[in-house]
């Protein structure tokens, strides 16, 4: 092993150290955590792979990853934060990521939370869409299309669902944001916001 990829290792030994301190709400609520956000940092400049979006990389990319580190919370996490009146639960938080269905059409994605509610059970909602990335190989213009919601273990029962309803996304209502992919390996990988917001992802 070279000192670097043993310095590596000993940084994602940390990273993941700290982040499991974290109760897991914790973890992908707006907060600050300095010290995780810096090994993060450093281990963006030791990225085993470079231009990870290009198609050659696809295979270590795409596939299920979930969320155990968001440095300011996400677009649910954010809204939700602590002051519902209701105790409202994250149970998970997950990306996938899929190949494109033709050529050109960008790489699939669907983002996914299961909250649990106060006396009704757990809600799965889910959000589709697509990265279209740019030729540099690291960034990509993400939109999405569709928005769905299942509710299910409805008053912890297993098995007592209601059907998915999904909704699309009207045209002049979609929003493009830009996504950085600023680390991959075999079972880490870290995005970054427009506004510098950091996730960290497991397989």
């Amino acid at each position: 092993m070279t000192p670097v990829h043993n310095r590596r290792l000993q940084l994602k030994t940390q990273l993941l150290q700290q982040i499991e301190t974290l109760e897991p709400e914790d973890a992908i609520l707006p907060a600050e955590h300095p010290a995780i956000d810096q090994i993060i940092c450093e281990l963006e400049a030791l990225n085993p792979i470079d231009r990870p979006l290009r198609p050659e990389h696809w295979p270590m990319l795409l596939g299920s990853w979930a969320l155990v580190y968001a440095s300011r919370g996400t677009v649910v996490t954010r809204r939700l934060g602590r002051q519902l009146p209701l105790p409202v639960g994250i149970k998970r938080v997950w990306q996938r990521l899929t190949d494109p269905t033709a050529v050109g059409a960008g790489i699939g994605t669907e983002n996914g939370a299961v909250l649990s509610l106060p006396l009704l059970g757990e809600l799965t909602a889910t959000i589709q869409g697509t990265w279209q990335p740019f030729e540099e190989g690291e960034s990509a213009r993400v939109s999405f299309g569709a928005i769905s919601v299942q509710a299910t273990r409805l008053l912890g029962i297993t098995g007592l669902n209601l059907p998915q309803v999904t909704v699309p996304i009207l045209e002049f209502l979609r929003q493009e944001a830009l996504w950085i992919t600023s680390y991959l390996d075999e079972d880490l990988r870290f995005g970054r916001g427009a506004t510098g917001n950091l996730f960290v992802f497991r397989r």
